[in-house]
């Protein structure tokens, strides 16, 4: 899974904040059309992102398999009529645009996690809304950006732990089952570890966060950002 990853890149100089806004930016205008053109404008726009922050789509896609394999389901299922057997590729065209829309969000979305530490995310959203609520998003965001890779492998580790002991031999169902127990066991050990060590650590709820600023490169980006969430509305008018 995709992580922060320290760098001199053009994406890790940006502010958090516009890198946000360009994010739901460009997911507002990848869910609003689904014509061919405009995905491919899009998927122009989602290779330069991917270019700046150095992110390899194929790390992307390795990263994600399991969520883009269930994403090709879509077309594959679409393309495949039972009663009658029959195939028709022309009916995969419609998910396969919607496939290819949700599959730029996560390109995006990955750009922006390798690129942006985790205290910055939590503080651009503490300090944007107000309250304890925002306290809570951001720790949330926090511990979810540190604690899922570490779920993840512990996953890996158990299923690798099964093979070496012949369990590939069992049904799925049964290794489906062992893997999910031991998964739920490890992630309520590793919360009680994480609630110890954050009272060791005297937790506070609003900690001194990484100051953020706004520098020239985040204008541009900004600016994009909101150019894309109304490039759907410009459409409307011609």
């Amino acid at each position: 899974m995709l992580t922060y990853e320290s760098g001199e890149t053009l994406a890790h100089r940006l502010d958090p904040r516009s890198k946000m806004v360009f994010q739901v930016g460009f997911a507002v205008a990848a869910f609003a059309r689904v014509d061919a053109a405009w995905l491919a404008a899009l998927a122009g726009v989602a290779s330069v992102v991917l270019v700046t922050a150095r992110v390899s789509p194929v790390a992307v896609v390795r990263s994600y398999w399991f969520v883009f394999l269930i994403l090709a389901g879509g077309p594959v299922l679409a393309t495949v009529s039972v009663l009658p057997f029959r195939l028709t590729p022309e009916a995969a065209v419609g998910p396969a645009m919607q496939v290819a829309r949700v599959a730029l969000v996560f390109f995006v979305g990955a750009a922006y996690v390798q690129s942006t530490p985790v205290r910055e995310t939590r503080a651009a959203i503490q300090r944007h809304v107000p309250g304890r609520t925002g306290q809570l998003l951001g720790v949330g965001v926090a511990l979810t950006f540190r604690f899922v890779p570490v779920l993840r492998r512990d996953l890996v580790a158990v299923r690798d732990a099964m093979r070496a002991r012949a369990g590939s031999n069992r049904s799925i169902v049964d290794r489906a089952r062992r893997i999910g127990m031991l998964g739920l066991t490890r992630a309520f050990e590793r919360a009680d570890r994480l609630a110890i060590a954050l009272q060791a650590r005297c937790f506070a709820w609003n900690p001194t966060l990484p100051a953020l600023a706004f520098g020239r490169a985040d204008y541009p980006v900004l600016v994009a950002g909101l150019a894309l969430a109304a490039a759907p509305l410009v459409k409307l008018f011609l």
